[in-house]
This record gives C-alpha cells, sequence and structure tokens, in this order.
C-alpha cells in the first residue's frame, strides 16, 4: 500500500505537459529492445572484434552489467517523478539550473550527432546494393521521410519503431538460430571450421593482449546509447508505472541474448580474424555461411537498425528542446505543440543539424562515421553519469525523509550508482587516451565552453533562469 500512495503522489505532482499518452505498453517495451540493438552492434562490432577478437564478448557483458545499473537508477528517478524531459529534468533539480540546461542540450547533441551516424549507416549500407548511388544522396532522402514520420503524431512514431525493432529482434534471433544450427549440424559452407573453440584457437581469447580489449569499451558504450531513450518516453506512455519497470527489468536478458549470445555464436562460427573494419559482422558471417541471399537480408536488417535510431533521435531531440525551453533555456518557440501534439519546431531544426551528416558524406564518406560516433559517445557518458549523479543525491534526499521513497528502488539503493560512476570516468579515461578518439574531448570542451557563454547571457537576460521552478509546458487539446 505503501508504494501505491507514493507512485500517486509522484504522478499526481507532475505536470501535464500537454503531450498525448499514445505510447502503449507493446510500443514501450518494443522501444527499449530496439533501443538496446542498433548500428554500434551492427556496424561497429566489425572494427572491434578486428581490435579485440573474441574478448570483445566480455567487454559487451560488462559494460550491460553496467548500463542496467545505469538504467535501474534511472528507473528509480522516473518511478519518482514521470516527466518527458527526464534526464535533464533530475539534474535541475538535484544538481541545480545549470546542470540541467547543460544535460538537456547534451543530450540534444548526443542524439544529433547519432543521427548523423545512424544515416552514414544507412547510407553505407544502400551502397551494398546501388553502389552507384552517393553515399549523401540515400542520406538525404532517409532524413527527409523520417522527419515527415516525426510530424504526424507520437502513434505513427511508435508504431514504426514497433516495426523496426520487431524486424532487428526476429532477424537477431534467426540469425542466432541458424548459427547454433551449423555450430550443431555442420551444415553449410561454413560448417568445416565452425567451432565453439574458434573462441580461443586463433592466438587465445585475448589475441591482442588485455588492453586492446579493454580500448574497445569506448566503442561498445556507443554501442549501448539509446537505452536510456524509454526515459524519454515516459511523458507519453500509456501507464509508466507499469511499462516502465517492465521495459528496464527485461534489460539483462536483452543484453544477454542480443548482444553476448548473437556475438558468441557469430565468433564460434566465423573466425575472428575474417572480421574487418566498415564491414558488418552480421553480413560478413552471413556470406560465409552461404545462405542464398542471406547477406542481402541481414544488410536490410541493419539498415532498418540504423533508420530505427535515427528515427528515436527525431523523437527525443524535440522533447528535449521543449524541455529546455520550458526552462528557460532555450527559445520559447521550441515549448509549441503542433496541432497533433508534437514539439514540431523542436524536430525540424534538429533535423537541420542532423543535415550537416548529409555534408559530411559528401566530404568525407569514408570517415564520416568514426567522426561522429566519438561524440557521440562523449555526450552519452555525460548524460549516464547525470543520471546516476541525480540518483545518488535523490537516495540521500530519500534516506534524510526530504523526499517520498520511489515505488522502484534500485536494488542496493546507490551503491550500483557509484560503481557504474567509476567504469564510466574509466572509459573517459580510455578515450583521453587513444589518439583517434580523442579529438571527440576537445570537441566536448568546445561545446561546454559555448554552453558557459550561452549560461552567462541567459542569467543577464533573465535572472529567474537560476533558480529552479515546476515545469509550466501549455497544454494542448484538452
Amino acid at each position: 500500500m505503501t508504494s501505491e500512495k507514493v507512485t500517486d503522489t509522484a504522478v499526481t505532482d507532475t505536470p501535464e505537459e500537454g503531450y498525448e499518452r499514445g505510447l502503449g505498453s507493446r510500443q514501450v517495451q518494443m522501444i527499449a529492445i530496439g533501443g538496446a540493438i542498433g548500428v554500434g552492434l551492427f556496424l561497429g562490432a566489425g572494427a572491434n572484434i578486428a581490435k579485440a577478437g573474441p574478448s570483445l564478448i566480455l567487454m559487451y557483458a560488462l559494460a550491460g552489467a553496467i548500463v542496467f545499473f545505469i538504467m535501474r537508477a534511472l528507473g528509480e528517478l522516473l518511478l519518482y517523478r514521470p516527466v518527458s524531459g527526464s534526464f535533464a529534468e533530475y539534474s535541475r533539480e538535484f544538481l541545480g539550473p545549470f546542470f540541467g540546461y547543460f544535460t538537456g542540450w547534451t543530450y540534444w547533441l548526443m542524439w544529433v550527432v547519432t543521427g548523423m551516424a545512424e544515416l552514414t549507416a544507412a547510407a553505407i549500407y544502400v551502397n551494398y546494393w546501388f553502389p552507384a548511388v552517393p553515399q549523401w544522396v540515400t542520406a538525404l532522402v532517409f532524413l527527409v521521410i523520417l522527419f515527415g514520420v516525426n510530424l504526424i503524431s507520437v502513434k505513427v512514431f511508435g508504431e514504426l519503431e514497433f516495426w523496426f525493432s520487431m524486424v532487428k529482434v526476429t532477424a537477431l534471433i534467426g540469425m542466432i538460430v541458424i548459427g547454433l544450427g551449423v555450430l550443431t549440424f555442420g551444415f553449410s559452407s561454413a560448417g568445416d571450421t565452425a567451432a565453439v573453440s574458434n573462441l580461443w584457437e586463433f592466438d587465445g581469447f585475448f589475441p591482442k593482449g588485455v588492453g586492446s580489449s579493454l580500448m574497445t569499451l569506448q566503442g561498445v558504450m556507443f554501442a549501448y546509447l539509446a537505452v536510456e531513450l524509454v526515459g524519454v518516453t515516459a511523458g507519453e506512455s500509456e501507464n509508466p508505472e507499469k511499462t516502465l519497470p517492465k521495459a528496464i527489468n527485461t534489460l539483462p536478458w536483452r543484453i544477454a541474448l542480443f548482444y553476448v549470445g548473437a556475438l558468441t555464436v557469430i565468433l564460434c562460427v566465423v573466425k575472428w580474424t575474417e572480421f574487418a573494419p566498415g564491414v558488418s559482422p552480421f553480413v560478413e558471417a552471413f556470406a560465409k555461411i552461404g545462405i542464398p541471399a542471406g547477406a542481402g537480408i541481414v544488410n536490410f536488417v541493419v539498415l532498418t537498425a540504423a533508420l530505427s535510431s535515427c528515427n528515436s533521435g527525431m523523437y527525443s531531440t524535440g522533447r528535449m528542446l521543449r524541455n529546455l525551453a520550458d526552462s528557460g533555456e532555450a527559445p520559447a518557440a521550441f515549448r509549441k505543440l503542433s496541432s497533433t501534439k508534437t514539439p514540431a519546431f523542436g524536430i525540424a531544426v534538429s533535423v537541420a543539424f542532423m543535415g550537416i551528416g548529409v555534408v559530411l558524406n559528401y566530404i568525407v564518406p569514408e570517415k564520416a562515421f568514426g567522426y561522429v560516433t566519438s561524440v557521440a559517445t562523449a555526450a552519452g557518458i555525460w548524460t549516464w553519469l547525470m543520471i546516476l549523479i541525480s540518483h545518488v543525491l535523490y537516495r540521500r534526499a530519500v534516506v534524510a525523509g526530504r523526499l517520498p521513497a520511489s515505488s522502484f528502488p534500485a536494488p542496493g539503493g546507490s551503491a550500483f550508482s557509484w560503481v557504474a560512476i567509476v567504469f564510466l570516468l574509466f572509459v573517459t579515461c580510455l578515450i583521453a587516451y587513444d589518439a583517434d578518439s580523442r579529438v571527440c574531448l576537445y570537441v566536448m570542451a568546445g561545446w561546454a565552453a559555448a554552453l558557459g557563454i550561452g549560461w552567462a547571457i541567459l542569467k543577464g537576460r533573465n535572472p529567474d533562469v537560476t533558480a529552479r521552478r515546476e515545469p509550466e509546458l501549455e497544454k494542448i487539446g484538452g
């Protein structure tokens, strides 16, 4: 009974944000599942296999455990106060207005550059079938189509994301089953060489050394970006008290099956030395198995994954800009909802910035993916750190009796949040050590300086912006 009371209080105190609660349990579950299966796995894993060999499986498992700690921390906050701009709102409440401002804009940046990465990946996949079509043309076409989908309504977004995720999940399960069949019965052209011993026979489980394996963690963490998207859906979920805990609690088996399981099967079927950067290991594996049209089918699936993530990016950026505008930290125009209850102006501006990815595909098509993924990872790490620190401070407030307890407490209180904080700081050090990815820290330093200047201007124009206040979002459509 106590937990019900707390939940009711939290939900009652949450302001009406004007959004349509059009995301049902089925869609929230698939958005959560789809968020854990993206282009970082389908495309980025190829480069990481070349760097770490079979030990990449362990890196995905380790990072997956940390991501679960992050999501349980977020889950406790979401059931304390479910709001659409969750990360920024919790940073604003527990760390102060500047951190809410910084986190909101940085999460927006993360999704803009992730959208660039997904458009780049989608263009690479289409190039598999139509090598004569320039990457930038394909990227532009997809950008325009997804923009149109996001303007219609949250229900259309949710439905499209449901089917995108369904394709990814079905295909991954199919790949795992076929791979297990090859290992068990030895059929296909890969049957003679497929064996579990492929995990250690070629220079061991850590063929490039433990240090090289750890260096892949930055790429692995990029693969997990977007699992927190379920938090952004809180303001538009039909029943967040039930759907959000269920979506978060299913994360461990999703990671175990879709990341650890799929990679284990693939690296048993095809020895790790045959994978190369820039090529999807899933496409490569099916080509080796020799299933007719198999590689083409998988290429379609990974194209779906890229478009799914870009679709999610457009969704989340518009919501985050609206939350910032409501707090006086972005132009007021971003607060307005369209007649279909979508933050259309915020989405349009975000899409315009994602268009930079189209330009990158025109100028440096071979390097575009690497550039934007490193920046997205750095921005994502900041967002995760803010979730964890907000959770630690929230737990302190609960223990002190200043705030009501959440109906979905994280196991171990804030202990695992501290473990995750240390881990994310370690990954940041790895990024700083790697000359290729270090550039993203320079970009983030420039971004921080720009936001600092913006904050100073905001304070000068409106000193009230530094005061914590409850959101007063406009109500649309009753």
